[in-house]
């Protein structure tokens, strides 16, 4: 197979794909880890990852009554927080591209004695299976760098908001301090493709991993990525020196 044409390629890790193909092969690298997804956070972020979600939830501040959106909402970290947040009355949609996923975070509701309140949605986030202006809350959790077109996930987060309604992202970004980033390249570059193969069986996908955030766009070209999107009032906070950041903005 020849190199994509340039114009319509994106990034696939530190390689140049075809955009048409990026979706296929995210769904693949996600089907081989899924079974071992939520250990491998855990063992990847030291558990830094739980504290992370809570300081998403907690910049959420769900209430009861509200519609929440999580897109590649995976095995459910978010969707189960925010309903252990704001009750049995919230309504919360996880939708994720892949069903391999979508099915763990199913299964991971049955587990917890959940059966309402959570719908489960197979859908990809530059083309949501939701009305426009249904939303209340849209949250989207170290997924938006396996998209693969940041822009159209941005719009369509727009899209399905409603007038007055909230987008938050957290996301791998950028370490800050230098000494601390090359210690942290480091780290990502042997030590977790090795636990991947370890743990997961797959070098391969957790190099893919690391490379999808060392790609993705730094702190201040997100927010800026969301006001083009037409989301307002964009802010973030670092976290952890900026191994991850919380964006956050409205639609108005």
């Amino acid at each position: 197979m020849g190199s994509p044409d340039e114009a319509d390629a994106v990034d696939f890790g530190y390689r140049r794909v075809a955009a048409e193909a990026k979706a296929g092969m995210v769904r693949g690298v996600f089907d081989s880890v899924s079974s071992r997804y939520d250990l491998m956070n855990d063992l990847m972020s030291g558990g830094a990852h739980r504290l992370w979600k809570g300081a998403l939830i907690d910049r959420l501040a769900p209430r009861p009554g509200e519609r929440f959106l999580d897109v590649a909402g995976g095995t459910g970290d978010i969707a189960l927080r925010i309903r252990a947040r704001a009750g049995a009355n919230a309504h919360i949609l996880l939708c994720d591209i892949n069903e391999a996923m979508v099915s763990r975070g199913r299964d991971r509701a049955l587990d917890a004695n959940i059966l309402h309140g959570i719908e489960h949605v197979v859908g990809d986030a530059e083309c949501l299976p939701m009305a426009s202006g249904s939303i209340d809350a849209y949250t989207i959790a170290f997924g938006l760098r396996n998209v693969t077109r940041i822009e159209a996930a941005l719009r369509e987060a727009r899209r399905v908001l409603r007038p007055g309604g909230r987008f938050l992202c957290l996301e791998f970004s950028h370490v800050a301090p230098e000494a601390l980033a090359r210690a942290y390249d480091l780290y990502s570059f042997t030590v977790l493709p090795t636990l991947g193969q370890m743990v997961a069986g797959d070098r391969d996908s957790y190099r893919y991993l690391v490379e999808s955030i060392r790609r993705f766009p730094r702190q201040e070209e997100l927010a800026a990525l969301m006001r083009e999107a037409g989301l307002e009032q964009v802010r973030y906070r670092n976290l952890t020196a900026g191994i991850a950041a919380l964006h956050s903005g409205w639609r108005l």
